[in-house]
This record gives structure tokens, C-alpha cells and sequence, in this order.
């Protein structure tokens, strides 16, 4: 090899680790957490995962997720600085699941080791059963735990299901089917007994498909117990079955990442006034002061009164705006405050909020 290939090799090596030392270095105090025994009566149980950025740029933490639905992990959603420190909040639900358990968290960063992975473990020790009130809810002739099904955070794309149980606890045979809402088409639902005699327990399990509906944030689907072929859709015989759907940004590269769009939103908006009984009508501005159009995936408001309008793609440098219309049908004068949910392909930021104040008079 001639002085000026190893000169060449030499420099490309030296640049190779300055350009290392400028990225940002993720390390933990602790990468295993053991709870050892724990009661499954006593519910969910959580543990910290402290990290440092060792690093010379800022560090963001892309995507943590864990290994299965009964682990909910938060995180530092702001750029970490060098010398700084962030933290993994990771929770287990022991419910229904006695035994030893150990589960994985994976971290993906922009750091200099893209993927981490923490682990929790430890075994549950099973609640006592209660044959008397295991099932308490009256639902026709079935009893149930629960009528309430939450699948927690779904990434769009994903299809994740679970499980309600219901027993007969009458002495004769009943025939058990489910009634669904056909707008609710993303909700896929089994009925594992049909005919379920004296004692016996069976289970509704339900999933959600989220290529099946164009939903982003919460959802709510509905399916109504049909017992002996009688339908009934009142409140008494309703299942509800909740998810937060997601956008999965986890594929991005950081050439799209840094093309991405970015969401600009006042955090309050100043509506105005109305008589009440009448509909206020406003908009407020949404700037994309990234690079490729902005994308609203949802606005919406908890409140029922409240009618959000969303804009089409908004392009880069430019505005938008998001019309809203408030009955105030039913409202004393006075002052009020309501709060709009926006949800956008901005990766870095996919989800603000903006408090809306107005005078009723």
C-alpha cells in the first residue's frame, strides 16, 4: 500500500470517528428490573428507566414499544441535550395473567446505538377466586366482569384483539350472539360459547383493524349481547370497545424525517362572543412550516357541542384553517373554555391541542 492510499485510509478513519463523536449516546443506569413477587389484586405495577445522553447532539427517542399489551411504556417525547438525562416509565397489568413473567421494551433512538432493549420480570401471585362475584354484572340472562374492552394504543396497520367473559349462571341452556353496528367495520368479534349450559363461562373476543377504517386517536366501537334472539340495544346489554389509534413513524429514515412536515397551532384561540341558543362559528389558523404538505389526520373536540371542521392538505410554508362551529344550545352567559384535539403526519409532533375560549351572553 502506498503512503498516499494509507494518508487517504487514515483520514477517512479520523473523519469517521469526529463524525461519530457529534451524534448523540444513549446509556442506562439499568437495563433489567425484577418486581419479584407481586399480588395480582393489588394491579398494575411500574418501574423508571433513567437514561443519560453521553453524547454531542440532542437525543430523540422515536419509537419505545413493548413486547406485548400488558406492558405501557412513557417516555421523553423532547430532544434530550448532551449531559442530560431522560426516563422510561414501563407498567405491567398482572391481571389475569398468574405466574412468572419477563418482558422486553425496545428503544429506538437517534443514537449512536439506533435500538436498546430494557426488561422487566417477575412472577404474579394469583387473586383468590370468588366464584359469588367474579360475575357481577347483569347483562339479560348473562353475567359479565366487565362490559368494557380498552386495547390500548394501536399503530395503524396493526390488528389487536382481546376478550370478555360472560357466565350463565342460571340453570337452563341459552343461545348467546352479538349484534354490531355496521359502521363500526374496523371491529371483528367471536363468540367462543354459544350455547353455554349452567356454569358455564364463554368469551367475546373482539379486534380492532385499523387498515379497516381511515380513524385516527380514540375510537369507540359497540356491540350489543343478543340472548335467545332477542335484541335488545339499550345501555344494559351495550359492550364498549376502546383504542387510541396511531400513526407508526418507525420506518421513517432521517432523510424523511428532516422532509417532514411540521405543525404549527396557537395553543389558545380567543373565539369570541354569542347569544346563547345561537351556533358560534370560527376558525382558527394551521401552519406547515416544514417541507412536505401537512396532513391532518383528525381534529375533533371531547365536547358534542362542538363541530370541527378540518382543512385539506396544507402545503409547506404555508396556512390553513380549522372551522368550528359551537352550539350553544343549553348554555348560562358566562365565560367557557373547550379544548380541540389536532392530529397530523408531523412525526416529531403529531398531536396538539388548543384551548378555545368564548363568551356566552
Amino acid at each position: 500500500m502506498t503512503m498516499k492510499k494509507i494518508f487517504s485510509t487514515l483520514c477517512m478513519a479520523l473523519m469517521a470517528v469526529a463524525m461519530m463523536g457529534q451524534q448523540a449516546v444513549i446509556t442506562f443506569e439499568k437495563t433489567e428490573h425484577d418486581f419479584g413477587k407481586i399480588n395480582e389484586a393489588d394491579g398494575r405495577v411500574s418501574t423508571v428507566f433513567t437514561f443519560k445522553n453521553e453524547g454531542m447532539a440532542p437525543l430523540v427517542l422515536s419509537n419505545v414499544r413493548a413486547s406485548c399489551g400488558c406492558t405501557t411504556p412513557t417516555w421523553t417525547k423532547e430532544p434530550v441535550e448532551p449531559g442530560q438525562t431522560g426516563s422510561i416509565t414501563v407498567t405491567y397489568n398482572p391481571n389475569g395473567r398468574p405466574g412468572r413473567f419477563q418482558k422486553t421494551v425496545t428503544i429506538t433512538s437517534n443514537a449512536t446505538e439506533a435500538t436498546k432493549r430494557v426488561y422487566i420480570k417477575g412472577e404474579v401471585i394469583p387473586k383468590q377466586a370468588k366464584p359469588v362475584n367474579r360475575y357481577t354484572i347483569s347483562v339479560g340472562a348473562l353475567n359479565m366482569k366487565s362490559k368494557t374492552l380498552d386495547l390500548g394504543e394501536l399503530k395503524k396497520g396493526e390488528t389487536r384483539s382481546g376478550e370478555l367473559e360472560y357466565a350463565n349462571q342460571t340453570a337452563e341452556e341459552h343461545q348467546v350472539e352479538l349484534a354490531v353496528n355496521s359502521a363500526d367495520a374496523y371491529l371483528i368479534n367471536t363468540v367462543t360459547l354459544e350455547k353455554p349450559k349452567a356454569n358455564e363461562v364463554g368469551k367475546f373476543v373482539f379486534a380492532i383493524d385499523t387498515k379497516n377504517t381511515k380513524l385516527y386517536g380514540p375510537v369507540e366501537a359497540y356491540a350489543y349481547v343478543v340472548v335467545d334472539g332477542k335484541k335488545d340495544i339499550s345501555e344494559a346489554y351495550k359492550l364498549t370497545i376502546k383504542a387510541n389509534i396511531v400513526e407508526d413513524f418507525s420506518s421513517l429514515t432521517t432523510e424523511q424525517k428532516q422532509l417532514s412536515p411540521i405543525m404549527e397551532l396557537p395553543a389558545e384561540f380567543n373565539a369570541g362572543k354569542v347569544v346563547s341558543g345561537k351556533t358560534l362559528k370560527f376558525s382558527f389558523p394551521i401552519k406547515n412550516s416544514g417541507v412536505n404538505p401537512l396532513e391532518v389526520r383528525r381534529a375533533y373536540a371531547a365536547d358534542k357541542a362542538l363541530y370541527v371542521k378540518q382543512p385539506k392538505a396544507v402545503k409547506s410554508g404555508k396556512k390553513g384553517a380549522i372551522t368550528v362551529e359551537i352550539n350553544t344550545k343549553g348554555l348560562q352567559p358566562g365565560n367557557y373554555s373547550r379544548e380541540i384535539t389536532v392530529i397530523t403526519n408531523d412525526y416529531a409532533n403529531p398531536v396538539k391541542r388548543v384551548k378555545i375560549n368564548f363568551v356566552v351572553e
